[in-house]
């Protein structure tokens, strides 16, 4: 059976009654966790029915194709963080200490950690419905990043050949590589003060100042 429909572009059929809104969170959470399990490109939708009890057209009555689930898992993922941030960004040294605090939590939420990890892997080969998301999100972060980091160095002097999107780039990658560490050796690897030491050091550096 084909994994999408002739309108797959279209936007799902959620239904009104909360047994259907219930029941389409329920295989959303069954295929994150089946994402994060398998990949996207080794997850199927009827493996994903089968753990929900239904058809695989009972599935695809809610998300048009595979690609649109896949979508509304990353949406309900980054739900999560944006719930957590609050309605306004903290700025400078505070959203520094957010990323840390984030690491932490991350610490506890294994499933979504695995789920980030392998389907941003994943989404550097060709044709995956995830690449677009996560370049964007890339891009975002890094520019949130480089923001707070001349924020937070306002108070310090800048040097002249502080490169700030390159220490972002560096931030977000010891985020990234700390948690496939963490997933393969959860007891050696300590993801918050790993991160906050990296932090405190590139902000010594850009403002020639320990931080």
């Amino acid at each position: 059976m084909t994994e999408s429909t002739p309108d797959a572009g279209k936007e799902p059929r959620t239904g009104k009654s909360l047994k259907a809104q219930q029941r389409r969170q329920e295989i959303l959470q069954i295929a994150m966790d089946t994402f994060a399990a398998r990949g996207y490109n080794n997850a199927s939708l009827q493996e994903i029915a089968d753990r929900a009890g239904v058809t695989q057209a009972g599935v695809l009555h809610y998300f048009r194709s595979k690609a649109q689930l896949l979508t509304s898992v990353l949406d309900l993922r980054d739900a999560t963080d944006i719930e957590q941030l609050g309605p306004d960004r903290p700025r400078g040294m505070a959203f520094l200490r957010h990323l840390v605090d984030t690491v932490r939590r991350n610490a506890e939420r294994e499933g979504i950690v695995r789920l980030y990890s392998v389907l941003s892997a994943e989404s550097v080969t060709e044709g995956h419905p995830a690449q677009d998301f996560f370049r964007d999100r890339y891009t975002g972060l890094r520019a949130m990043v480089t923001e707070a980091l001349a924020e937070a160095s306002e108070l310090g002097e800048i040097r002249a050949d502080a490169n700030l999107e390159g220490a972002a780039n560096a931030i977000i990658a010891v985020m990234d590589g700390l948690q496939i560490q963490w997933l393969l050796a959860p007891g050696s690897v300590d993801m918050a003060a790993s991160t906050d030491r990296v932090v405190t050091a590139l902000l010594a550096d850009i403002t020639g100042k320990r931080a």
